[in-house]
């Protein structure tokens, strides 16, 4: 049986990794302890990151011909890639709060809706709130003029009753 042969399975899950996903992120792990990793893995994976490792030339290989090629570049060394299929910037977020407390954890770059990113503009990612927070958010500020205007139609009232 041939290399290629015995690498195309894997280059195939690769492929299918990245495909639907929203973004991928690649990160260089060298330094974190085995707890680290650990828990780093179980964050992104309670928030839906597949966190893998590869040969980088394995994806390099599958992301040919996608706008996952932008990361060629950076693929070099040991790195791990999160690939998200939902929230765009939840593996920056994670890995970039983690990063605060393992700072052998090195965000190297990511490719999120099509557009690279460098190191420091996913920096810049991983603040954005995410979907849920912002609709939160946005719900709230809603929800507050309507608040204060039925607190002043009930004074209005209540000052309307004690005149009666």
């Amino acid at each position: 049986m041939a290399k290629v042969e015995l690498k195309q399975p894997i280059i195939d899950e690769i492929k299918g990794l990245l495909d639907n996903a929203v973004s991928v992120t690649v990160v260089d792990y060298r330094g974190l302890t085995v707890a680290q990793d650990t828990e780093l893995r179980k964050q992104l994976r309670e928030a839906g990151v597949a966190y893998k490792v590869f040969k980088n030339t394995l994806v390099k290989r599958a992301a040919e011909g996608s706008d996952y090629a932008q990361l060629d570049g950076i693929l070099e060394g040991p790195n791990a890639i999160a690939v998200c299929k939902d929230d765009a910037t939840a593996a920056a977020r994670i890995i970039a709060k983690f990063a605060k407390t393992a700072p052998a954890l090195e965000l190297r770059g990511a490719v999120v809706e099509g557009v690279y990113y460098d190191e420091k503009a996913v920096q810049a990612l991983s603040e954005i709130p995410s979907r849920e927070e912002l609709l939160g958010r946005l719900l709230g500020s809603m929800q507050s003029p309507i608040t204060n205007l039925a607190r002043v139609l009930n004074q209005i009232a209540e000052k309307s009753g004690d005149a009666a």
